[in-house]
């Protein structure tokens, strides 16, 4: 049987910073209320133009470049993400024509918040099935472009950013050693985006109503999340086989510091367990772990044979957990990634061009 370690990661996040004291300007709120209440200092903001599949494509560049991989190798792309760019095309394919990965299939996975886990533990299981052998995890995000900026109860929670992780098939054992996923649709009200959809096309009606916005119910999803978060990592260790002492890091989704904290105490174990970046970035939905554990190994914290559980919660309601051993680089080839940038622009502006002629010369036989 295929192992699934990650090999890779990356994160990007958008210049812009918006501070606390930025949003005393804009909303009824006080810098240290929003300190006290949710433990972030700032955010960050996407500019006019930089979409999920730029933010996406760009951690995945740095992903690639630490694994030692070039685009052209990887079987599969998951995208987890909560604002993609379309309804279709999937924002995968974007980031997939950006990177020239010419082989690899590519699929959005909406999970909301907990969407990162669940991708890890679909490309995980795809690799120890044995049907690939490396696989790309993206959670990438705009949350920005959905907050009512005068809802000072949303606005100050969320940010823009993009993580990677990529993931190789070995025969050692390690990498992902288990996950597991909940859903509760009971709970969807809690904390949704009413309108875009299906049920709720985009109208005057739906605009003038602000059914665009992000909708939450701040106490019912705080009650949620502290109950969830401990239950799913003592759930994912024991489908591990481990015990809460085996692990040396605990990677939560960075939604709100008092969750973290209530988990932590709900679990017994220290803060400083746990891998918390939540101050510098807010609320960055699928983004937040990648970052959180790309932040990690810069810092010296995680090192290979580290074991760590990534968990989380979002809408859906969805929560979640996953238990891995830290692997690390492989010895993979050195990847210059300039090149293919280039390369997957030129290939991508000459199928277009193809395409073009195609319908020029076929279109009328069809």
């Amino acid at each position: 049987m295929s192992y699934a370690h990650i090999t890779g990661w990356g994160m990007a996040v958008p210049e812009r910073v918006l501070s606390n004291a930025d949003l005393e300007r804009m909303v009824d709120t006080t810098a240290a209320w929003i300190l006290e209440r949710t433990g972030i200092h700032e955010r960050r903001i996407a500019r006019d133009g930089q979409t999920p599949s730029i933010l996406g494509a760009e951690a995945a560049w740095k992903a690639l470049k630490v694994a030692g991989l070039k685009p052209t190798d990887l079987d599969l792309i998951v995208c987890a993400t909560s604002t993609p760019e379309h309804l279709f095309p999937a924002t995968a394919c974007l980031i997939q024509d950006r990177l020239g990965a010419t082989k690899a299939g590519a699929f959005d996975l909406l999970a909301a918040c907990t969407g990162f886990i669940y991708g890890l533990n679909m490309a995980a299981q795809a690799i120890r099935s044995g049907s690939i052998r490396s696989a790309l995890v993206v959670g990438t995000e705009t949350l920005s472009r959905f907050v009512n900026w005068q809802d000072r109860n949303t606005c100050i929670l969320f940010g823009d950013g993009a993580g990677a992780f990529v993931l190789q098939a070995g025969d050692e054992p390690g990498g992902v050693l288990s996950a597991v996923l909940h859903s509760d649709g009971s709970g969807g009200g809690l904390l949704s985006l009413p309108a875009g959809g299906s049920r709720h096309p985009a109208t005057d009606a739906t605009v003038s109503a602000g059914m665009h916005f992000i909708h939450m119910d701040g106490k019912e999803v705080f009650r949620f999340a502290t109950r969830v978060m401990a239950q799913a990592t003592r759930e994912s260790l024991a489908a591990a086989g481990l015990e809460l002492g085996d692990i040396h890091w605990i990677v939560p989704h960075q939604a709100n510091m008092r969750i973290i904290d209530a988990a932590a105490r709900s679990l017994k174990l220290p803060l400083d367990r746990f891998i918390v970046n939540i101050e510098k970035y807010g609320n960055t939905s699928t983004a937040s772990i990648p970052m959180a554990v790309c932040e990690a190994f810069e810092q010296g914290l995680l090192k290979a044979g580290n074991r760590i559980v990534l968990v989380g919660f979002g809408a859906g309601l969805t929560w979640g957990a996953l238990t891995a051993e830290w692997t690390g680089p492989v010895g993979g080839r050195r990847v210059q990634p300039w090149a293919y940038r280039v390369f997957a622009r030129v290939r991508s502006a000459f199928r277009r061009l193809s395409r073009h002629i195609e319908g020029i010369l076929w279109g009328g036989k069809g």
